[in-house]
């Protein structure tokens, strides 16, 4: 009896190294960061090799512990329950990466509409800061250009990803495997687009405005770090669905055990609704 084993639905994963070796590795990239832009330990700023040593454990962790998880899948080890625990772990996830761009979002419209004179009350308040944001000189891009496309493109590879899942529920591997393929290629079109509209920015100087004007810069700011940040979560969704892609290729999921495809799917739906927030409020409303 004692050589049988325990019958349950609970998975009990093997000893693992990665959780050590990724919060080393992030605690080297957070180093080489502040190294990268302020210099640290004796070393000069502009030093950007400690922060890629560290990206680069970062990266060799998502790849090995993820491959675990795979294999895992592959052998039978996630079951009923084991599934109910990844998708309430994903849907975590997803909502610290909502409480992120909500911060991002608070700064946006703090400045926005309470960064004017505290003497004013109420509505008056808010009427005096919405005629000097955004603040004197700076020039903001225009929402309808670039950000228009690259909006359209998020919502029709919202549709794409949608089909490629349908797909694969109803046993249409090709059609999954096609509509992966037009997601992937529109979210590299949405990454090309944004980093030349990244590039026009910097080369024209938009943002940085006036210096004897206050608030000028921290417009620039907090446009770039929330468009960037939205930028980066699209290209780690890209990588995301890519996998899948192949996982798919290679005979992976079925009509009845894909979670990992349809991770990917919920991930990719949040880029998009955090784009439609970014582009009404950021560039449409407050980037006039």
């Amino acid at each position: 009896m004692s050589q049988a084993g325990v019958k349950h639905d609970y998975h009990l994963v093997n000893p693992s190294p990665w959780p050590l070796v990724g919060s080393l590795s992030a605690t080297v990239m957070a180093v080489g960061g502040v190294i990268w832009m302020k210099g640290l330990f004796g070393l000069e700023k502009h030093n950007p090799w400690v922060f890629f040593l560290g990206l680069a454990g970062v990266l060799y962790t998502m790849i090995g512990w993820w491959t675990d998880v795979v294999r895992e899948g592959n052998e039978g080890d996630h079951t009923p329950v084991v599934s109910i625990g990844l998708r309430y772990g994903m849907i975590m996830f997803i909502a610290s990466e909502v409480m992120f761009f909500v911060a991002w979002f608070w700064i946006f419209f703090e400045m926005a509409l309470f960064h004017h004179a505290r003497t004013l009350s109420g509505i008056q308040e808010v009427q005096a800061a919405w005629q000097t944001w955004p603040p004197k000189g700076v020039e903001t891009v225009q929402p309808w250009h670039l950000p228009l496309v690259n909006t359209l493109t998020l919502l029709l590879s919202g549709t794409t990803v949608t089909w490629a899942h349908h797909a694969l529920q109803q046993g249409d591997r090709k059609g999954a495997k096609w509509g992966l393929i037009l997601t992937i290629l529109l979210g590299c079109m949405f990454t090309s687009v944004q980093a030349y509209e990244y590039h026009e920015i910097f080369s024209e100087h938009f943002f940085f405005g006036n210096p004897e004007v206050a608030n000028s810069g921290l417009y620039g700011s907090s446009f770039i770090m929330a468009t960037g940040f939205h930028g980066f979560h699209v290209l780690i969704g890209t990588i995301f669905l890519t996998v899948c892609l192949l996982r798919l290729i290679n005979g992976g999921f079925t009509p009845q055990k894909h979670f990992g495809f349809e991770a990917a799917a919920w991930y990719w739906h949040f880029v998009d609704v955090v784009w439609l927030f970014l582009f009404a409020f950021i560039y449409v409303i407050f980037g006039r």
